[in-house]
């Protein structure tokens, strides 16, 4: 082949620290446009965004020359620098140090993109601390509690 290609679907899970609710609705918008243009510099285009006070769910195309890792720590790393600038309230925000990355097949995206979209919705019934036990579950990772939170 002369070419590369790929068609790599990921879902990034992340926490504010300590899973502080710090992230209002009168940043998230902007927050969400940010981050969408970090994953277009990054060739890494994003599919959907949404999230609560204290996590964000993304569903991006992963570019073939990037990992994972990487794109969340520039998403973050920028992201971070841009909120602290948001106001007072905001001078100390920082994101977890981890990171949850799934792997998505086309026939997924679609219904994922939905349930990202009705974050506020799922977040009425179910904990962001049971909502990602089932997404280890889910995708059969080994994990110990103690290691999960910061």
């Amino acid at each position: 082949m002369v070419k590369s290609m790929s068609a790599i679907y990921v879902h990034l899970i992340f926490c504010t620290k300590q899973r502080r609710p710090i992230l209002n609705p009168g940043i998230m918008k902007d927050l969400y446009s940010y981050i969408g243009g970090i994953c277009r510099n990054l060739e890494c285009p994003m599919m959907a965004i949404s999230g609560v006070r204290d996590h964000l769910h993304i569903l991006c195309s992963m570019s073939r020359t990037i990992s994972a890792s990487t794109l969340v720590e520039d998403i973050k790393k920028s992201s971070s620098k841009w909120i602290k600038n948001k106001g007072q309230e905001f001078s100390d925000f920082q994101w977890q140090a981890g990171y949850g990355a799934f792997s998505i097949g086309q026939s997924g995206v679609s219904s994922l993109r939905t349930y990202i979209e009705k974050q506020e919705e799922h977040h009425k019934k179910q904990t962001f601390q049971d909502e990602y036990r089932a997404f280890l579950r889910k995708y059969k990772i080994e994990f110990d509690e103690r290691y999960v939170w910061d």
